[in-house]
């Protein structure tokens, strides 16, 4: 027992302050996502457009995500992580409540794009700010903490919108809006530049009288986002054609549903940190990539291969959190390891805009092709994607220093 918890001691100490503190005002900003994981409900039900729109609202959404995190990337570099996070954060919250006093639905689409942008931009900033105030040797563990802090706060945000949603739709921009402006206020509280030395960031745009290498220069890394968004693709299945497959084919109820999807964020925040801190700097971040993703294509290849719905739903859930855990970290570990303090931001821009554009195709394709072709065809192919791309990130990882 003692050693268990030296071991998990030992996994989150070492970090910095400023590293905590950001991981706080994060939990507080997603304590908060109530809007969009309830937005298809709203337009529905509140505003009685019909599933067409407010699928086109949600598609729009993506495209701003997609916008919002170019142009956050490249801000970024050109006025620092601190200034577009705190932009972001007022900016969002503002136009959050906002969005929820809007009845036109055209307006809706206009306002939704913007705000989306705004939002977005957040996120390559962040992800900057994590590598600013982090060491090399405990990165990997930094971005873990932070991915800590999103889980808890979607959670919980998650569980607070719903009680919300069943008594008044409007509440949710009102809290949305307000958590994160609350956030915009302890990052100003905690992390300004005049009161935390350690946000002070040099921007430069030449590192020893040359032009800084551009990401999309970066043949390795453009590769490396081209796998990430196939990838991505297939890993977003978990969230949105998942849900559908245990209710419609296997006969779940809700409420195993929710206890399934509620394994994967509880066993990140017990075992990620712990894992992370006994791989990190042990072997490259590809080897630990490659094996993450194999792991999330098993959890899909389950599906077809055993019939008890109760046990496949709980194999294909600890496989995929199991390979989430070996490969989500060590994916911002090798972006880090790319780039240099000037050009963080636009390397974060790329990762980030990867993950917007999978969402949009992933989300949208996972339930067509079922519709399609049946469960059976689309876990088979997801599968193969999966383990097509393992390989090739296996193979990035033995031509790196040569591409």
């Amino acid at each position: 027992m003692s050693q268990a918890l030296r071991l998990y001691r030992n996994a989150y100490s070492g970090l910095s302050p400023a590293t905590w503190l950001l991981s706080f005002v994060m939990l507080v900003n997603r304590c908060g996502t109530m809007v969009v994981p309830f937005m298809t409900l709203y337009l529905t039900e509140s505003k009685h457009v019909s599933l067409g729109k407010a699928g086109l609202v949600m598609a729009i959404f993506g495209m701003g995500a997609v916008c919002g995190g170019f142009i956050g990337g490249k801000l970024t570099d050109k006025i620092g992580f601190y200034f577009i996070q705190l932009y972001a954060l007022l900016g969002g919250g503002l136009m959050f409540i906002f969005l929820g006093r809007i009845d036109s639905y055209p307006l809706i689409c206009v306002a939704t794009f913007f705000l989306s942008v705004v939002n977005e931009s957040f996120r390559p900033a962040n992800a900057t700010a994590i590598a600013h105030y982090s060491k090399e040797e405990n990165r990997t563990r930094s971005y873990s903490l932070n991915r800590l802090a999103v889980n808890l706060g979607w959670a919980l945000g998650g569980t607070i919108g719903g009680f919300l949603a069943s008594h008044n739709y409007h509440l949710l921009f009102w809290v949305d809006g307000l958590s994160n402006i609350t956030a915009a206020i302890l990052l100003w509280l905690f992390l300004a530049p005049s009161k935390n030395t350690a946000t002070k960031q040099e921007i430069a745009t030449h590192r020893n009288n040359t032009q800084l290498r551009s990401a999309y220069q970066d043949r390795v890394y453009i590769i490396f986002i081209l796998l990430t968004i196939l990838f991505a693709c297939c890993f977003f299945q978990l969230f949105s054609t998942v849900p559908l497959f245990y209710k419609e084919q296997l006969h779940l109820d809700e409420s195993f549903i929710g206890i399934v999807m509620g394994i994967n964020g509880m066993l990140i925040a017990c075992f990620e940190m712990v894992t992370v801190y006994s791989l990190e700097g042990k072997r490259r971040n590809l080897y630990y990539i490659f094996y993450g993703v194999v792991l999330i294509a098993a959890s899909y290849g389950v599906f077809n291969l055993w019939h008890n719905g109760y046990v496949v739903a709980i194999v294909s859930v600890l496989l995929a959190t199991v390979g989430e855990i070996f490969s989500m970290p060590f994916m911002n570990s090798f972006w880090t390891s790319r780039c240099v303090p000037e050009n963080r931001g636009q390397y974060a821009g790329l990762y980030t805009v990867a993950w917007s554009v999978a969402q949009i195709a992933g989300m949208g394709a996972g339930p067509w092709l079922a519709q399609q072709f049946g469960f059976k065809m689309l876990w088979w192919l997801v599968a193969s994607l999966c383990l097509a791309c393992a390989a090739a990130f296996k193979w990035l990882g033995y031509k790196e220093n040569s591409i």
